[in-house]
């Protein structure tokens, strides 16, 4: 980790229309994050934990405040900008980890470099070496629901690092886990972050994963309530 920030937020705010009348997600909102960090967002379910790890990486939009990634305006970017943005910067990690049913594993991690115009034995070479290094060599051509749950999050760390991204965020990535497979996944992620130089964000109810990071960040009723080395 080094002082130089790669996110800096400021007034970040979020609402939501909705039919009986305007919710606030996330007020006011103020943080700093370094590059290489290795943070975790905790909260109650509803806190704006989600909402913000979406708008930091692109995928939301605030209703104000600003966002620079590496001191430029991520939201001046427009279309096809913040997908390449989206794309080669970000990597993404869900709790349901959004594995397409029909395909190997191999296939799914393959999957964001086809969409960025690779060739397909490049890219099946890529996805192999990514998932030998994820531990998962014997299940190549498993489709996921072959696989178990832990064996799946696998696949969809993989898929998140297959484009080398220098910012991986994860929501509840051992969410659907027990303890033991929860405890290795939390140990690849920051092997991960070891070997590839990562800044991560991790939003978790997992007090353990929490503690094994650099920082953590307490969101309550959309507010930044706490910011703490841990």
């Amino acid at each position: 980790m080094n002082d130089a920030a790669m996110i800096e937020v400021s007034g970040l705010g979020k609402n939501f229309t909705t039919p009986g009348g305007v919710i606030e997600v996330l007020r006011g909102v103020n943080l700093k994050i370094c590059a290489g960090e290795r943070v975790a967002v905790v909260g109650t379910s509803g806190a704006g934990k989600t909402t913000m790890l979406h708008i930091l990486g692109g995928l939301d939009r605030p209703t104000s405040g600003d966002v620079l990634f590496e001191g430029d305006n991520l939201f001046a970017l427009r279309g096809a900008e913040l997908d390449a943005f989206r794309n080669r910067t970000v990597g993404f990690v869900f709790q349901f980890n959004q594995l397409l049913p029909e395909f190997t594993a191999v296939e799914n991690v393959m999957m964001p470099l086809l969409i960025g115009g690779a060739r397909r034995t490049d890219a099946a070479q890529r996805a192999s070496a990514i998932l030998v290094e994820v531990g998962l060599e014997h299940r190549l051509t498993h489709k996921p629901g072959a696989l178990s749950g832990g064996e799946q999050q696998r696949v969809a760390i993989a898929r998140a690092l297959i484009r080398e991204p220098r910012l991986l965020l994860a929501d509840e990535p051992t969410g659907n886990l027990d303890s033991r497979i929860s405890d290795e996944i939390m140990l690849l992620l920051n092997r991960m972050h070891q070997t590839r130089g990562l800044t991560m964000i991790i939003v978790t109810h997992n007090t353990s994963l929490a503690n094994s990071l650099d920082r953590t960040l307490r969101i309550e009723d959309g507010i930044l309530a706490a910011d703490n080395l841990n």
